[in-house]
């Protein structure tokens, strides 16, 4: 019996996903639970599981292609079963594949109507640049499987964006060396072949419906000004969210300044005791066990606004914000307030990591009751963060910066850091969010308070 093949709801918000590539070709025999696609939901890249057995016979979305969650992107049926009444009533009209001419509207540049053929814009020079909140800003880089088999037989790890950049200048993967985690290929590893090799970068191709990302530079030609870039799933979501959040939640902002003197005096002790296992922890460690510890005594600010009820957490659930190519997701780290500082550090950096790489599953960046986000590593002295609903509040935390203060009577330099809370009005009052500032204060000028 013929099965078709759905555009699955693969995360909680998923509307619409994008076709990254099919694992399986027209022709293929299909077993059931056999992973045919992956599809780039609004948070990650998932696996597509066969709902049925016989014989891939059509395929309806192209790779690159998007389409709404429950929309038939492929057929499997039996050799000789008929088919074409179910490829009528998709349509028949599959996406074009990411790499083909199409006269779609693709990336736009200011140059106007452009013929098949003509370059829009040059290849990415470089993988965007990612950082996760705080010093887990360390963790590696984003990456894939390529699932191209290097000369000794294994399989040869690479990133999406590496990838297509290698396709796009002609450079063998197999040749190229990766510094990425676990020795993976990123587009730094593919820029540097591509130079060492004297290699032309070809124009890209008009039309793709593949989202291209965001890079510095210059165009490849004159007369260029700007480039239209297609929104890819997560941005589509980042978009719809922020929306959702500042048009109807009536914000405020707290405002409060830590002296991180003792704090980063204890960070040097932890380290040297867990610097015999290898391990080590960050400043930012330290804000989120003394977040997760603030929110265990003042439940009333680990609260989400319902509609109709206040919903006030008695776990605490902290969201990190991480940025990745394409945005930002927020891995989570479940009951936070019940977990040392080196378990907080290790949870975060293996998340961030697998957030990268877009492998995260649903239940590990969903389910939040307060988040915290860090631009401290770029150097911005303080900023204020878009409440995430249902969440009632989220923390922005700045840079530690030596500054001079008055101190009896002298001026003195102290490393503070500004930290701001953003509150959502029908759920924390002023008075709330101060009592809580109040404390994660005391807990990051003395450390020793988070083991109270």
């Amino acid at each position: 019996m013929a099965t078709k093949v759905h555009m699955e709801a693969l995360s909680p918000t998923m509307e619409e996903g994008q076709l990254v590539r099919w694992l399986k070709a027209e022709g293929d025999s299909i077993a059931n639970g056999d992973i045919i696609a992956e599809i780039e939901t609004d948070k990650a890249t998932m696996e597509l599981v066969a709902r049925g057995e016989g014989i891939l016979r059509k395929v309806l979305l192209g790779e690159g292609g998007t389409a709404p969650v429950g929309e038939v992107i492929a057929v499997i049926a039996g050799a000789d079963e008929e088919i074409g009444e179910l490829v009528g009533a998709a349509g028949d009209s599959p996406e074009p594949v990411a790499d083909s001419p199409v006269s779609a509207d693709g990336p736009k540049s200011a140059r106007g109507p452009t013929t098949p053929g003509s370059p829009v814009a040059s290849a990415p020079a470089e993988d965007p640049p990612t950082a996760t909140v705080g010093e887990a800003a360390q963790v590696g880089a984003e990456s894939e499987e390529a699932g191209l088999p290097d000369q000794g037989g294994e399989r040869l790890k690479a990133s999406p964006l590496a990838r297509r950049l290698a396709e796009e200048n002609g450079v063998d993967l197999r040749t190229v060396p990766g510094s990425g985690p676990g020795g993976r290929i990123v587009v730094r590893d593919v820029e540097a072949a591509k130079v060492g090799a004297g290699a032309a970068v070809p124009p890209a191709t008009v039309g793709t419906t593949e989202a291209q990302p965001w890079h510095p530079g210059v165009p490849s030609e004159p007369g260029v000004d700007f480039e239209d870039l297609p929104l890819s799933q997560m941005r589509k979501t980042i978009a719809k969210r922020l929306v959702e959040s500042l048009s109807p939640v009536p914000h405020f902002f707290l405002r409060i300044t830590v002296d991180m003197t003792r704090t980063l005096a204890a960070r040097k002790r932890v380290n040297a005791l867990l610097e015999a296992q290898g391990d080590k922890v960050s400043i930012n460690d330290f804000v989120l066990k003394s977040v997760a510890g603030a929110l265990g005594r003042h439940p009333e600010a680990n609260a989400q606004w319902m509609g109709d009820a206040v919903r006030r957490h008695y776990r605490v659930h902290l969201g990190v914000a991480v940025a990745v190519e394409d945005g930002l997701i927020t891995p989570v780290i479940r009951d936070a307030n019940q977990k040392g500082l080196a378990q907080i550090s290790r949870e975060i950096r293996e998340l961030a990591g697998r957030g990268r790489e877009k492998k995260l599953q649903p239940e590990e960046y969903t389910g939040s009751t307060f988040s915290v986000s860090n631009l401290g590593m770029f150097g911005i002295h303080e900023f204020t963060g878009v409440i995430n609903p249902p969440e009632a509040s989220i923390l922005a935390v700045g840079a530690i910066e030596e500054t001079p203060v008055a101190e009896d009577g002298q001026v003195v330099v102290r490393p503070l850091m500004k930290v701001t809370m953003s509150c959502d009005h029908r759920v924390i009052d002023g008075a709330t969010g101060a009592r809580f500032l109040q404390t994660l204060k005391e807990m990051l000028e003395e450390p020793a308070a988070i083991l109270v």
